[in-house]
């Protein structure tokens, strides 16, 4: 039996284990994530033979990016994707979503039937819905984007009734001044924290001169998932696989707890050819050096 002494004592290990490595708690090791927006015109032609592929790489999480519109997962009911991950020994924790604002006939977007939305991804096992992007048309002044952050708190909402939580993914307009003020901050700022987190993209941190580790540490916690692609070392900035470019990414992961991160997942939206000889390169770098 476990004596008051020694469980406060491993209790006082851990704490400090804390302290000292946050990193090392801040979630699941095992997973290694692609987002199969890299994979889009694959998944548009076979998407089960393309699973299986992301699989055989060695990526055992994927993030979705088609749902909007359909109101399916790449032409595929929720019980059937469901089974297609199980099968090849994946699992889908994240997903990604459209405001809905200049959409106005799509389905399952935060502003249009977003309640199947929510339903059918808890059936798939999403933990996350993501907001991806948001069109020209669903930007604008800050007092816009305070809108945005009411509708997401509003989603979030409804996410949280059934396990899941939202979040929000950048780009980099968000970090162009509206009314002196940065849109990124006035999402953080103007949603729920419990409510809305982030996806934060490390590349398009980097493209809009930001320091993803000082936006830890201003809102730390907020930040459970990430999309890890590399920025080539060209006037052009562009993409590149994981290891090539210039992204610290080695020193980043060291902020993963003071982050809350709990899934990162691979991304390249251009790739120089094959897609998977991108995202085969990417896996092995990330296995050897980040995980």
């Amino acid at each position: 039996m476990t004596s008051r002494r020694s469980f406060l004592k491993t209790t006082s290990m851990l704490s400090a284990g804390l302290l000292v490595a946050p990193h090392l708690f801040a979630r699941n090791k095992k997973y290694i994530g692609v987002q199969l927006y890299t994979v889009r015109d694959a998944m548009a032609k076979d998407p089960v033979a393309t699973l299986a592929k992301v699989a055989q790489v060695g990526f055992n999480s994927v993030e979705g990016a088609t749902y909007t519109g359909s109101e399916k997962f790449y032409g595929m009911e929720p019980a059937e994707y469901a089974k297609v991950l199980k099968d090849n020994g994946l699992i889908m924790p994240s997903s990604h979503y459209s405001l809905g604002e200049g959409m106005p006939n799509a389905k399952g977007t935060l502003s249009n039937d977003w309640q199947k939305a929510v339903d059918d991804a808890a059936a798939v096992g999403v933990k996350y819905m993501v907001l991806a992007y948001l069109a020209d048309s669903e930007r604008g002044t800050i007092t816009h984007y305070k809108q945005v952050a009411d509708k997401m708190n509003k989603a979030g909402e409804i996410c949280k009734k059934a396990g899941i939580q939202l979040c929000y993914h950048n780009h980099d307009f968000e970090f162009i001044k509206q009314d002196g003020k940065l849109p990124y901050e006035a999402l953080l700022n103007f949603t729920d924290p419990k409510l809305v987190k982030m996806e934060m993209d490390i590349y398009w941190m980097y493209k809009a001169k930001q320091d993803p580790i000082a936006m830890f540490n201003r809102y730390p916690g907020r930040f459970p998932l990430w999309h890890v692609k590399d920025m080539d070392n060209t006037p052009k900035q562009m993409f590149t696989e994981v290891g090539n470019g210039v992204i610290p990414f080695k020193e980043i992961f060291k902020h993963a707890g003071t982050a809350g991160m709990q899934y990162f997942f691979n991304e390249q939206d251009v790739c120089p050819g094959d897609p998977f000889d991108s995202i085969t390169k990417s896996y092995a770098y990330i296995k050897q050096n980040l995980v």
